[in-house]
């Protein structure tokens, strides 16, 4: 091939000569070739694009050879004399434009995405550029206007993984390299913003990978628009793809996976766009391919995996072998599909059935089926005579049949072999011939098969049917290509049928959007030229037509296909120009078709068409046993498929229809039908194309086969769309592409406009004279073909002149240079050589003794006559000095004398001009510091006016602050004053109370010592008694009762005494009654003295004291009763007495603390007032600021009012001129105020300088002065900054306290009214106690020493008090209560914002709070209490974070908080790993009941998923601007230019997102960075995060590197270096170069660097195998093959060196995968940090409403 295209070039650059170039003639351009004249392009190009079937191959291969490769003038040799020098001689030849071969695009249009950017449109130029984009760079997918031209490599490509499906998504067409993700982007885009359902039309010859691509396409919106649902209806879509390949795809010579049906599958969307569902079409499937297979070709895929299972247990009862055992398998030679294992694919086949819910009875069934009709293929029919055929009952294959299907094998033996014919009479049984049996069988077999196709079909759709309510599909074709063969039958035709039925469809969609485009740019609308198909179209399917025809052919009982044929031959030869009969044949006719003349054979037409079964054996099938054979043949109509119910619209021509049953029943019907409703579909949505271009037959990898490509090109409409094209404006420019890319046109009157469009205008005019060839759209400027290409040229030229000119003057200024160098060289080698040769010609050895001799005598001769003539002229000298000095001494002596009175005279003269010159320096001198200070004053002035307004601002800012405190204080000042009144109040109440008490203390007091006074009465009398006694003693002694041991002594003394002494004589119990003498001793055992209540009875005793002995016993008893009695009163009294103790002792500890907490108002009272005292001061302060500002405005409008004033302000002016002037030009004063005589007096002793000194230290002492001004007012304004600043810091001293104060003032509040309640409690508690010590005053003598001991309990319990009021110490714990948990969730971690909040508190206050919490459920030693509130907190955070998911503020916020809840149940977990750093106060803190090691770890889980969701939601808001900023954005300006893209974009792709730029990544980094250092987020996680974030924006960039072509140039490596050293410096200014995160973008500088570098020779693929050591191999290689030029300066990377790369390449061991996964997520860790925060000095913001919270 290759051969045969140097010829053609060969022999087309021989035969072209370029003439001269005269007015329309063509010129040779720079680049090698032709250049025709604007007003000629077009033309020249119109006249290469041929209709189609005019060019021949061979031409155009030859043209396409010549156009890429250049062409040269031609000259030739023409000798002279045979024998002679012969001299060249330049030919020129004058040749016609139009005859000249198409025109090249220049090298910059070469490897566009899109065709149509091409400037010149023609065939070779599409197929140049398809053979750089394939064969070169190893791009499969191209542009051509609205289609996707798609090259099957046939090789795999990582080009379709999940990362590139991402990259897709959300982009528009264009934008990216071409890629059938692209289209589907567009499809599934246009779908969501419009509502309207679209089309994906895949097709292409059988090989070139339509299935694959509608895999692929299918699978992209499997991927983005997955559901959250749990059905999986997204994989049961794609699951679908490998049944119906299974049972409808087969190996053919073209492709081993070849599509024998057509397919529309229909992709049901819901309102939110997630697929829902789905739904399955067919189209005509080849059913011949089950009986019957060419060479080298196997039958469908499902049957060869069902015999390499049949070995399986589950498979035996099928009765299979291998697929050479059966007639159907083995008729193409080989049964095995190279890398291809049937076994394997058989289960894969059975795992997709059950994924979409197909049970294991279902598939055995479909199973049974599919064996049965191997077996039917295998039963034997043996011919009986000529007319007669048998099969024999006991075939063996025909038993399996029969019993798979239970059918009755007698009966199908017969009907196999006879038929059956009815007619009005009779009914005839008719045998058949072998062949005629063989062909029932094997029509019975496909009829079989395509029943069972169609039901699995419909199984499918069953299977992904949907509940929801479908709002929009997108509808995905699969349908077979143009297709010419050898031999061409029935399928061909309904195949060329469909094509031309989509290729109309096509042509007006284009034609469609050619005219919306030029409305909307508000072209002018000419009716473009463009290939009709209509009449193809009606010669098929219009009345009388070929399926009309044919149809009714097969209604005749004895029609032929050569009857058929006759017709044809009748109706169309010589009438229809698109139908011929060929000249050589009788059995064939031939259709022109849109893409190329098709012979079809008539041969079986008819039979295809008919597609008939003979009836015996539909009813021997009917009756089948089995039901799914059975229901297969059932009477009842087919049910229409839910399919075409869904289509609303209706046909934009009415569908013919015939009224015939059979003929509905036909083939050709059918398949019509079916055309129609397709056609419907598409007419409703709107359609995408993608045409599939097998490359070369041999199928080897990017192998580029011209001769295949350009006849596939044109069948699939690809060239008619760039003829239409090319016949309007294909080119297409917006006016800011071309303002920059041709700015190098423009002149500087143009570029002057402000208004760019009005630039392009004039521009163009300047450069096309004839303006039909552009047209100027609203948006757009609009190119006829070849104009671009001509621009470029001039562009070029420009350029080179210009490159031109830079190398003439440069290399003229080297050679100067280096001619400068080399003269200067050439002098001194001169001058060296001249004077040596000088040297050695004139000096001898003589001469030299000669000269030095003389030399010698010469010197002492000169010596001694110099020394002879300096003596006389010395002695001379000293002469004449002597005289002339006396001369002079002498007149100057007379001269003094004679000028004496003149020199005084000019002494008082010249100090009268001496004083008025002084005067007028100083009065100039003056006016110069006037106008100086004027000046400094007014900018002074001006600046002071400034910092007046910000202080006014300031001031007036304070004194609202100021006019708020006061309302404050006044508030606080009234309710301290009724805080003062009310404790006033109490401690009056506090007095009377103690009043009461001490009154009560008092009269006790009193009492006691009337008790004692009492007693002291007691003892005398009864010492007075005591006598009394001993004579009674001696009476009872009398009565003859014993005395008791040891009675007696000291009986006088005491009560105790007398009690014994009593007892003594009490002791008989036979003399005293009992009852008496038990009153007696219980009198005395109750410690009662006897004198005051009982004398009486003990006198009685003594009387009585013969009672009985009867009675002594109930004395006993009444005695002890008693004696009781009086215990039980001394207990309760005892208890009663302690309880007043006790209540004493509190009361005294409330005075205390009510005492100090008055004395602190007090104090709070006193500091409040001196600060609103200070506060009086500071409005003074301020006051006395706005009269100095008062005052230095008034003089400053006072200096202003003198300065108007000033006459002779002006002169003062001219003054200052003319001095300074004096001053800088002494020698040219010509001043009028100055003569010249008092020129020359002032000149004489230098006066003039001296004044200048004078002038020079008054500026001097002005300056100083300025400057000490200057300080002056700097202080100032610093002391008033000062000011300010105290004053801003005393009022949020002041608030702060004002706060403090309020708080303090809550709490007393609630103090007071808790201790007046308890105050109210304790004198109810007094009252009742009052009563009881009324009550208790008669016993009171008992309670001496009890009373003592209270007297003693006040000092103590005032003690007690003291110490007790000391200041409190807190424990680091909060108390809360049980039901008060829910509260403090819902407020610390539910409600808490973290905006405005996190600004002034400590990081992790709420995670702080917690742990105190956890701390005092600890302490309490309460598992339930700890357990709840550990539980409620995670469930708490969890629930913020799903609540706030998309919260970036919250998250972060959550993420510092849980880390910090973790630390510190780590730090304070006394484990010694982390109390490394704790202080003794913090190691005191730790928890002592509970082991939290559990919680930890599902808190360390929980931070993990909260950091996960923080960087997503991080990438999402980070990740649209990363390719706009990082790629799209010029950093650089001036350095990238555009090139030509040409690229129309739908209308759903208008860029509607926001101008992105590099600082829109750097202040969305910021922003992370800030709002994480807010929250408190640790270090090491912000390094961590930001690594992630790096490794994003260095993964996104280099994937839509990868992805763009256009943006894989030299200068884009500059724009990506130079950002990627914005981001480096963004990471030295936050301090974060240790985070690892430059490492991420490594792969990304280098592939910055491998866009840079030089890459021409082995060094350099040695340099880049070196450095790229972060890319992988596919990477680089992808990388060298997009390089793609923006200028013709810049070279592009040769294949050959791609493969020198590649080959050092080879020996890495990397992945395979072109794009990285942005998905991927580094391994966290969370660093332990411990708190520096005391547990103990943390307190809880009021902002936060936990005011049910306690500190301990």
């Amino acid at each position: 091939m290759r051969g045969q295209e140097r010829a053609a070039v060969c022999d087309v650059r021989q035969s072209l000569c370029p003439c001269s170039h005269g007015e329309g003639e063509a010129t040779v351009s720079p680049h090698g070739f032709y250049q025709v004249p604007p007003e000629h392009s077009q033309d020249a190009n119109q006249g290469s694009v041929a209709s189609p079937g005019e060019k021949n191959l061979e031409t155009a291969d030859a043209v396409a050879a010549c156009c890429c490769n250049g062409l040269r003038r031609a000259s030739a040799v023409a000798p002279k004399a045979l024998n002679g020098p012969r001299e060249r001689q330049e030919l020129d030849y004058p040749i016609d434009p139009g005859s000249l071969p198409p025109l090249r695009n220049p090298d910059i249009l070469v490897g566009e995405n899109d065709l149509t950017a091409l400037s010149y449109l023609h065939e070779p130029a599409v197929l140049h550029n398809l053979r750089i984009r394939f064969a070169e760079s190893k791009l499969i997918y191209t542009y051509s206007g609205i289609i996707l031209v798609a090259m099957n490599p046939y090789k795999q490509l990582p080009i379709y993984g999940d990362a590139i499906i991402h990259a897709y998504s959300g982009q528009n067409m264009g934008d990216m390299d071409p890629h059938i993700f692209a289209v589907a982007e567009e499809a599934y885009k246009q779908m969501a913003r419009n509502n309207r359902n679209q089309s994906i039309i895949v097709s292409g010859e059988s090989g070139a990978g339509k299935t694959v691509s509608a895999r692929y396409a299918m699978r992209y919106f499997a991927t983005v628009s997955k559901s959250n649902s749990k059905a999986h209806v997204e994989d049961k879509v794609l699951a679908s793809n490998p049944i119906t390949e299974a049972v409808g795809n087969a190996k053919t010579t073209c492709n081993d996976n070849s599509s024998r049906f057509g397919k529309y599958t229909e992709i049901n969307f819901d309102e939110k766009n997630q697929i829902i569902g789905a739904n399955m079409r067919t189209y005509l499937l080849e059913k011949s391919r089950v009986v019957f297979q060419s060479e080298n070709e196997r039958n469908y895929h499902i049957f060869y995996q069902l015999c390499a299972s049949a070995q399986q247990s589950e498979f035996k009862h099928l009765k299979l072998g291998s697929a050479e055992e059966f007639n159907y398998t083995r008729m193409g030679g080989n049964t095995v599909i190279e890398g291809v294992n049937d076994q394997a694919d058989m289960v894969e086949t059975r795992k997709t059935f059950t994924l979409l819910g197909l049970k294991e009875d279902f598939q055995m069934d479909v199973f049974k089926i599919l064996a049965a009709i191997l077996h039917l293929g295998n039963v034997q029919i043996t011919a009986v005579g000529n007319e007669r055929s048998l099969v024999s009952a006991d075939d063996s294959h025909l038993k399996v049949f029969c019993e798979l299907l239970g059918l009755e094998r007698s009966k199908v033996a017969q009907w196999l072999c006879n038929r059956k014919i009815v007619t009005t009479s009779e009914t005839v049984v008719k045998p058949m011939t072998r062949p005629q049996a063989i062909n029932a069988r094997d029509a019975l077999a496909k009829k079989i098969y395509a029943h069972l196709f169609d039901f699995i079909v419909e199984r499918i759709n069953q299977a992904l049917q949907f509940s929801g309510k479908q709002h929009t599909f997108i509808g995905v074709l699969d349908i077979y290509g143009f297709e010419t063969f050898d031999v061409n039958s029935f399928e061909q035709f309904c195949i060329n049928y469909a094509n031309e039925k989509l290729q109309q469809q096509f042509n007006l969609h284009v034609f469609k959007l050619e005219q919306e485009e030029y409305m909307k740019e508000d072209i002018p609308w000419t009716l473009i030229d463009f290939y009709d198909n209509q009449p193809v179209i009606d010669l098929i399917e219009a009345k009388m037509g070929i399926l009309e025809l044919l149809d009714e052919e097969c209604l005749l009982p004895h029609g032929t296909d050569e009857n058929w044929l006759q017709k044809l031959y009748n109706n169309f030869v010589n009438k229809n120009p698109l139908f011929e009969k060929p000249r050589m044949s009788n059995t064939s006719f031939i259709i022109q078709h849109f893409a190329d003349k098709v012979e079809y054979k008539c041969e079986g037409f008819l039979e295809k068409n008919r597609d008939t079964v003979y009836d015996m054996l539909v009813e021997t099938l009917r009756a089948s046993k089995f039901r799914l054979c059975a229901n297969f043949f059932q009477e009842n109509p087919i049910p229409s498929s839910p399919f075409g119910s869904m289509i609303t619209v209706k046909s934009a021509k009415q569908v013919i229809k015939s009224n015939s049953k059979h003929f509905r029943t036909t083939v050709g019907s059918k398949f019509r039908s079916s055309l129609y409703l397709l056609m419907e579909t598409l007419n409703a949505t709107t359609p995408h194309y993608v045409r599939c271009i097998k490359p070369n037959d041999e199928k080897l990898p990017f192998e580029f086969d011209s001769k295949r490509i350009v006849q596939q090109l044109r069948a699939c409409g690809v060239l008619e769309t760039i003829r239409i094209s090319a016949q309007s404006y294909p080119s297409r420019w917006t006016y800011i592409e071309f303002y920059s890319r041709y700015g190098i046109l423009m002149t500087q009157q143009e570029l002057a406009f402000s208004d760019k469009k009005q630039v392009c205008k004039v521009v163009l005019h300047r450069l096309i004279q004839d303006s039909n060839q552009y047209q100027f759209g609203k948006t757009k400027i609009f190119f006829r073909a070849g104009q671009v290409a001509y621009l470029e040229k001039l562009r070029l030229d420009k350029l080179r002149q210009g490159c031109v000119v830079i190398q003439k003057h440069v290399r003229g200024w080297l050679q100067r240079r280096k001619f400068l160098r080399e003269r200067q060289a050439a002098l001194t080698i001169q001058q060296y050589f001249r004077g040596q040769q000088t040297v050695r010609k004139a000096i001898t050895a003589s001469a030299l003794k000669e000269a030095w001799a003389a030399m010698i005598i010469q010197k002492h001769c000169r010596g001694y006559l110099v020394r002879n003539l300096y003596q006389l002229i010395r002695v001379a000298t000293i002469t004449i000095q002597a005289y002339t000095r006396g001369f002079l001494a002498r007149r100057r002596y007379r001269k003094m004398l004679e000028e004496h009175k003149a020199v005084i005279l000019q002494k008082y003269a010249r100090a009268w001009l001496a004083r008025r010159r002084f005067q007028n320096i100083r009065r100039f001198v003056l006016n110069i510091q006037l106008t100086y200070r004027v000046q400094r004053l007014q900018k002074k002035l001006e600046d002071q006016n400034k910092e007046n307004h910000g202080l006014v601002e300031k001031l007036t800012s304070l004194a609202a602050l100021r006019a708020g405190d006061t309302e404050k204080i006044q508030k606080l000042e009234i309710e301290l004053e009724r805080a003062a009144t009310h404790r006033q109040n109490y401690e009056e109440k506090g007095r009377r109370y103690k009043d009461t008490v001490e009154e009560k203390l008092a009269k006790l007091q009193k009492h006691n010592s009337e008790l004692e006074i009492q007693k002291e009465q007691i003892q005398l009398k009864l010492q007075e008694k005591t006598e009394e006694l001993k004579d009674m003693r001696g009476q009872i002694r009398g009565l003859h009762i014993p005395q008791p041991a040891g009675g007696g002594s000291g009986g006088a003394e005491s009560p105790g005494g007398l009690g014994q002494s009593m007892g003594e004589a009490l002791v008989s119990e036979e003399e005293i009654p009992g009852r008496q003498r038990g009153k007696v001793l219980g009198y005395w055992q109750g410690g009662m003295p006897p004198t005051l209540f009982h004398m009486t009875d003990i006198m009685v005793l003594g009387v009585h004291g013969n009672v009985g002995g009867e009675q002594k016993g109930l004395l006993e008893k009444s005695f002890e009763l008693k004696t009781q009695d009086y215990e039980k009163q001394i207990q309760s009294l005892k208890e009663d007495i302690k309880a007043l103790k006790d209540e004493k002792s509190q009361l005294h500890h409330r005075l205390e603390e009510e005492r100090v907490t008055s004395d602190g108002l007090k104090g709070e009272v006193a500091r409040l007032s001196k600060q609103a005292k200070t506060i009086s001061e500071f409005e003074k302060e301020i006051e006395l600021l706005q009269t100095q500002k008062i005052d230095v405005e008034k003089h400053v409008q006072s200096q202003k009012r003198e300065m108007r004033g000033n006459k002779d302000m002006s002169h003062c002016a001219q003054v200052q001129t003319k001095l300074l002037w004096v001053c800088h030009c002494r020698r040219d004063i010509t001043c009028d105020w100055l003569s010249v005589e008092d020129l020359e007096h002032l000149n004489e002793d230098g006066e003039l300088w001296f004044a200048y000194e004078g002038l020079k230290k008054a500026t001097r002492v002005l300056e100083s002065h300025f400057q000490s001004q200057k300080d002056c007012y700097e202080k100032e304004i610093e002391a008033l900054n000062f000011k300010v600043v105290h004053l801003s810091q005393e009022i949020n001293h002041l608030q702060k306290l004002f706060r403090e104060e309020n708080d303090i003032n809550e709490s007393i509040r609630h103090e007071v009214a808790r201790l007046t309640s308890e105050n109210m409690d304790l004198e109810e508690e007094l009252d009742m106690k009052d009563r009881v010590i009324k009550k208790l005053q008669d016993q009171v003598k008992t309670l001496t020493k009890t009373i003592e001991k209270a007297d003693r309990l006040p000092l103590s319990a005032a003690n007690d008090v003291h110490l007790s009021s000391g200041p409190k110490e807190y424990l680091g714990m909060l108390e809360y209560k049980q039901e008060d948990e829910a509260k403090l969730i819902q407020n610390l971690i539910l409600d808490l914002k973290p905006r405005g909040v996190v600004v002034n508190m400590i990081p992790g206050l709420p995670a702080h709070i917690l742990f105190m919490c956890v701390r005092y459920a600890d302490s309490l030693n309460d598992a339930n209490m700890l357990k709840s509130l550990m539980n409620s907190t995670i469930n708490g955070i969890k629930q913020v974070v799903k609540d706030h998911i998309e919260d970036f503020e919250m998250l972060s916020f959550w993420l510092s908080n849980t880390c910090h809840f973790l630390n510190c149940l780590k730090q304070y977990s006394g484990e010694e790993e982390f109390m490394k750093h704790n202080s003794p106060n913090q190691n005191k803190n730790c928890l002592n009941n509970f082991d939290l090691s559990e919680y930890r770890q599902i808190l360390s889980d929980v931070a993990i998923r909260i950091y996960h969701q923080f960087i997503i939601v991080m990438e999402n808001n980070i990740q649209p601007i990363i390719v706009p900023g990082m790629l799209e954005y010029e950093s650089l300006q001036g350095i990238s230019g555009l090139k030509p893209t040409g690229f129309r974009k739908r209308s759903s792709s208008i860029d509607d997102t926001d101008a992105y730029t590099m600082t829109s990544i750097l202040q969305q980094l910021s922003y992370f960075y800030t709002t994480m250092c807010q929250n408190g987020l640790d270090p090491e996680l912000v390094r961590q995060a930001v690594k992630q974030l790096f490794f994003l924006i260095g993964a996104v960039t280099l994937n839509s590197l990868f992805l763009r072509k256009d943006m894989c140039s030299c200068r884009k490596g500059m724009q990506i270096r130079c950002n990627i050293s914005y981001l480096e410096e963004w990471l030295k200014d936050k301090n974060l170069q240790n985070s690892l995160a430059k490492e991420t973008l490594e792969p990304l500088s280098q592939a910055a660097w491998l866009l840079q570098v030089k890459k021409t020779t082995d060094s350099d693929a040695k340099e880049i195998y070196e450095r790229c050591t972060s890319l992988s191999a596919v990477q680089i290689i992808k990388i060298l093959n997009s390089y793609t030029p923006i200028d013709d300066f810049e070279k592009r990377v040769t294949p050959s060196f791609v493969r020198k790369v590649q080959a050092l390449l080879n020996s890495r061991e990397d992945s395979s995968q072109l794009m990285l996964d942005t998905k991927y997520l580094f391994q966290v860790t969370f660093p332990f940090t411990a708190s520096p925060h005391a547990l103990e000095m943390i307190q809880i913001p009021s902002s936060f409403k936990l005011g049910f919270l306690n500190r301990l």
